[in-house]
C-alpha cells in the first residue's frame, strides 16, 4: 500500500499543479510550495526515494533522447520535464545531473521552449562540475541552439560561478569567450564572465584594442569600462585612456530564477536558522573534502581552482616551501605559512570567501593589489545591492540573513582599517530609504568608515538623508550617528597619520592637492556636526546625555592641530558651547574645560609655527578663531571664577545682560549667581565640601568658601576627579597658580 502511494506521488503532482513545479520565478515570493508536491504528507526517506528514482528515469530519457522532440502531445516529454523542475524546486540538481541537462539543452534536438525550461532548472545542490561546462561551451561553436539559449547559458554560468568545482580548464577558454564580443546581444554579459574570468596573463595588447574598438563602436558602455578597468590595474602601460575611477554598477543583473532558488533551498537546509553558523572563519579550520557550498548568505568557502583539482585526483597537497609553484591559499592555516608564501599565493575564484578568512585579510593588508579590491568591491557592491532589506520588495524576512551578512562586511572593514568604496555606494543609494530602525548599528559602522570624498558628492548622498533621519529620529538615535560621525572623522585622521603623517615635504611645502582635500572634507564634517548638534540641543532640551557624545567628538577636533599634525583649528559653534558651559551636569562642564583647555595648548603651538618662517607658508591662523577663543574663555572665566559672566562676555550668543534687566528678575545679589561655588553643576559639590568642612552649620553658608576655603575647595574638586576643571583653570587664571605656589612654600616651612 506505501509502495502504490508512493509511486503515485509524482504523477499526481505532475497533473494537479504543474505551473507551481514549472514556475522557478514564483520563489522570490518566498519560495511556498504546495505541501503536495513537497511531500510533507509521506516520511522523508520515502519521498527522497521516489524523487531520487525520477530523476533517474528523467535523465536517462534526456540522455537518449534523439531528433527534434516537440513538447506539444508528447506526455513523455512532459512528465520527465516536469521531474526535473519539480526536483530543481525541492532539493537541486545533483552534479551529475548538468552534463546530461546542458548537452541536451544546447544541442538544439528540443524546441526552445523545452531548452528554456531545462536551462532555467539548473539549480545546483551542491556543485557544478567544469568538465560539464567546458562540454557545454563546445555546443556553442557548432551553432546547434539560438541566440536565445545561448545568452540564457552565459546567465545561468555567471550565476553558478563560485559553484563551479575547478576553473582551470574554464579559464583556458578565454580566448573562446573573448571571440563573442562581437555580438552585440552576448556583449554584455560576456564582458561579466570575462571579468571574473580575467587573470593577469589574459591582457593582451590585442584584447585591449578590440575594447577600445568596440567601445567607439558603441559609446560608452558600463560592461566594457569594467573589463578595461580591470586590465588597466593589472597593465596600466598597455590601456592608457582616463576610466571613471569610482566605482558602480557595471553589470545588470543577470541571474534570472537561479540565485532566487538556490537562497530557499539554502534557508531551507538550515532549517530557517539564518544565523545557524558562525561567518568569520578561524585561521586554523581546514576544508571539507565533499565541498558542499557554503550555507550563509552568498560568502563562498575559500578554494582554488589547481589545489582541488589535485585533492580530487588523488595528488599530493602543493608543497609549503617549495618556491617554484603557486600556493592555494587554502592550504594555509597559520600566520607565518602566510608570510613565508606570500609572494606565490594563488587568490581565489570566489572573492566572497576573503570576508570570512583573517588570512586573505592579512593579505590584502601586505599586498597593494589593486585587482583584488576591484574584484572584491564589483562582488559587494552586487551583493549589498540585491539583499538589502529595505530596497529590494518583498525580502523583510531576511533582515536578520542581511543584518549578519552588514556584521561581516564591518569586521572586515575594522581588520584592514579601510572602508570599501562599494559600502560607500550602498550607503549613498540606500540611506534616503532607510527607516534609522533596520541593521542600525551596521549601518552607521559602515558609515564610519566612508572613504574620504568630495564634500559635494557627501553633502547631497551623504549628509542631507542622515539630517532628515537625525532630526525625526530619537535621542538614542542621535546619540549614535554623533557617535559614527566621531569614528569618521577618527579614521579620516588616523588616514592622514599613516599616509601623510610621515612625509617630511607635506611639513616643509605649501599643502599638497591630496592634504588640501583631506582639510576640506574634514572641516566640512565638522562644520555639519555643529549645526546639528545645536538643533539636536534645542530639540532635546540641552539633554546632558546628548551633550556628552557631542563633547566627545569636540575632544578629537580640539586636538587635530597639535596630535595629528593637520593644519586645521576649529571651535564649536555657541550654540555647544554655551549649553555645555550652562549644563547642570559636572561631567559635562569637565568635559568642556579639558576641551578648551586643549584648544589653548594647540592655538598657541600654531602660532609658534607661524613665527616660524621655514613653516609659515603652510599653515597660516585665522585671527577670528584667536577672537573667538578668547571670547568663549572670558566666558568660561566670568561663569567659573569672577562671577562676571553678565558683565563680561561680549560673544553674541553669549550671556552678556544689562543690570537694568537682570534687576527684573528678581534674584538677589546675581552678580554672584555663577562661579565654581553657585554653577548649578557645581552646586552640588559646594554642598558636600560644606557638609565635610562644617558638619555643625546646617545653613550651609555657601560665603563661607573664600580665603583658604576657596583653595580647599579646588582640592577638593580636583579630588572628585574634575581633572578637566583643574587644568583649565591652572592654564587660563594666573592666580590658582600663584596660590599653589605659596601654599606649597607653606607646607615646606
Amino acid at each position: 500500500m506505501q509502495r502504490r502511494q508512493s509511486s503515485k506521488t509524482p504523477k499526481q503532482s505532475l497533473q494537479v499543479h504543474p505551473k507551481n513545479q514549472t514556475d522557478l520565478s514564483a520563489w522570490r515570493k518566498g519560495g511556498r510550495i504546495d505541501p503536495r508536491e513537497s511531500g510533507e504528507n509521506h516520511p522523508n526517506d520515502e519521498r527522497n526515494d521516489s524523487t531520487q528514482g525520477s530523476l533517474e528515469q528523467a535523465l536517462s530519457y534526456f540522455e537518449k533522447v534523439q531528433g527534434h522532440v516537440s513538447l506539444k502531445k508528447n506526455s513523455v516529454l512532459q512528465k520527465h520535464l516536469a521531474t526535473v523542475e519539480s526536483t530543481a524546486l525541492q532539493t537541486g540538481l545533483p552534479p551529475e545531473g548538468f552534463d546530461v541537462l546542458l548537452n541536451v539543452a544546447l544541442s538544439g534536438k528540443l524546441a526552445d521552449t523545452v531548452n528554456t525550461r531545462l536551462l532555467k532548472s539548473l539549480v545546483p545542490a551542491s556543485v557544478v562540475p567544469e568538465t560539464c561546462v567546458v562540454s557545454s561551451v563546445s555546443w556553442l561553436c557548432v551553432g546547434k541552439c539560438s541566440s536565445s539559449i545561448q545568452l540564457l547559458f552565459l546567465r545561468w554560468l555567471i550565476t553558478v560561478f563560485d559553484f563551479i568545482d575547478h576553473k582551470e580548464q574554464l579559464h583556458a577558454l578565454y580566448g573562446f569567450f573573448f571571440s563573442f564580443l562581437q555580438d552585440e546581444k552576448m556583449c554584455p554579459y560576456v564582458c561579466h564572465l570575462l571579468y571574473l574570468l580575467t587573470r593577469k596573463e589574459n591582457v593582451k595588447p590585442f584584447r585591449v584594442r578590440r575594447l577600445l574598438d568596440l567601445q567607439a563602436k558603441m559609446g560608452l558602455q558600463s560592461h566594457l569600462q569594467a573589463l578595461l578597468s580591470l586590465y588597466k590595474l593589472f597593465c596600466p602601460e598597455l590601456v592608457t585612456i582616463t576610466l571613471p575611477s569610482k566605482m558602480k554598477t557595471y553589470f545588470k543583473n543577470s541571474e534570472g530564477p537561479w540565485k532566487a532558488a538556490i537562497k530557499t533551498l539554502r534557508r531551507r537546509n538550515q532549517g530557517n536558522s539564518p544565523l545557524s553558523q558562525p561567518l568569520f572563519l578561524g585561521t586554523a579550520q581546514p576544508q571539507s573534502r565533499k565541498r558542499k557550498w557554503n550555507s550563509q548568505l552568498m560568502l563562498p568557502k575559500v578554494s582554488t581552482s589547481k589545489s582541488s583539482l589535485e585533492r580530487d585526483r588523488g595528488k599530493p597537497h602543493v608543497d609549503l616551501h617549495s618556491t617554484d609553484e603557486t600556493l592555494p591559499v587554502e592550504l594555509l592555516q597559520t600566520f607565518p605559512q602566510l608570510l613565508q608564501n606570500i609572494h606565490r599565493l594563488e587568490f581565489p575564484s570566489q572573492m566572497g570567501s576573503v570576508l570570512t578568512n583573517p588570512l586573505l585579510l592579512h593579505y590584502m593588508n601586505c599586498i597593494n593589489d589593486e585587482s583584488i579590491y576591484l574584484r572584491l568591491n564589483y562582488w559587494m557592491g552586487q551583493t549589498l545591492q540585491e539583499e538589502c532589506t529595505w530596497c529590494v520588495a518583498d525580502n523583510s524576512i531576511y533582515e536578520e540573513e542581511f543584518k549578519d551578512f552588514l556584521e561581516t562586511v564591518c569586521r572586515a572593514e575594522c581588520f584592514l582599517q579601510e572602508g570599501f568604496s562599494s559600502c560607500e555606494d550602498f550607503l549613498y543609494r540606500s540611506l534616503p530609504l532607510w527607516d534609522g530602525v533596520c541593521c542600525q548599528s551596521q549601518i552607521l559602522r559602515l558609515v564610519s568608515w566612508i572613504p574620504l570624498n568630495s564634500f559635494s558628492e557627501m553633502k547631497s548622498h551623504l549628509y542631507n538623508p542622515l539630517a532628515q533621519l537625525f532630526f525625526t529620529s530619537s535621542l538614542y538615535f542621535k546619540c549614535s550617528v554623533l557617535e559614527s560621525l566621531k569614528e569618521l572623522l577618527q579614521n579620516w585622521l588616523n588616514w592622514h597619520v599613516v599616509h601623510l603623517g610621515s612625509d617630511s615635504e607635506t611639513q616643509v611645502h605649501p599643502l599638497n592637492t591630496t592634504l588640501s582635500r583631506l582639510v576640506t572634507g574634514i572641516t566640512e564634517l565638522i562644520h555639519f556636526v555643529g549645526r546639528i548638534s545645536t538643533f539636536a540641543l534645542s530639540l532635546e532640551n540641552n539633554s546632558s546625555f546628548l551633550l556628552y557624545f557631542i563633547l566627545d567628538f569636540y575632544e578629537t577636533v580640539c586636538d587635530v592641530y597639535e596630535k595629528y599634525n593637520l593644519p586645521l583649528l576649529i571651535m564649536p559653534p555657541a550654540g555647544v558651547f554655551y549649553p555645555a558651559l550652562l549644563s547642570m551636569d559636572p561631567v559635562n562642564l569637565n568635559q568642556l574645560c579639558y576641551i578648551m583647555y586643549r584648544y589653548r595648548t594647540n592655538l598657541v603651538a600654531a602660532k609658534e609655527n607661524e613665527l616660524n618662517k621655514k613653516k609659515r607658508q603652510q599653515f597660516k591662523l585665522s585671527s577670528q578663531t584667536f577672537q573667538e577663543y578668547n571670547q568663549y574663555t572670558i566666558a568660561m572665566v566670568g561663569c567659573l571664577w569672577t562671577s562676571s559672566a553678565f558683565q563680561k562676555d561680549l560673544h553674541p550668543q553669549g550671556l552678556r545682560m544689562d543690570d537694568e534687566l537682570l534687576k527684573t528678575t528678581a534674584v538677589q545679589d546675581f552678580k554672584n549667581s555663577f562661579n565654581i561655588v553657585y554653577h548649578p553643576a557645581m552646586i552640588g559639590h559646594a554642598v558636600n565640601f560644606l557638609q565635610q568642612v562644617c558638619p555643625h552649620d546646617t545653613t550651609l553658608n555657601f560665603s563661607l568658601i573664600k580665603g583658604k576655603k576657596w583653595n580647599w575647595y579646588l582640592e577638593y574638586l580636583y579630588a572628585q576627579g574634575l581633572k578637566g576643571l583643574k587644568v583649565f583653570i591652572e592654564s587660563s587664571i594666573n592666580r590658582v597658580s600663584q596660590a599653589s605656589h605659596r601654599k606649597a612654600e607653606n607646607a615646606e616651612v
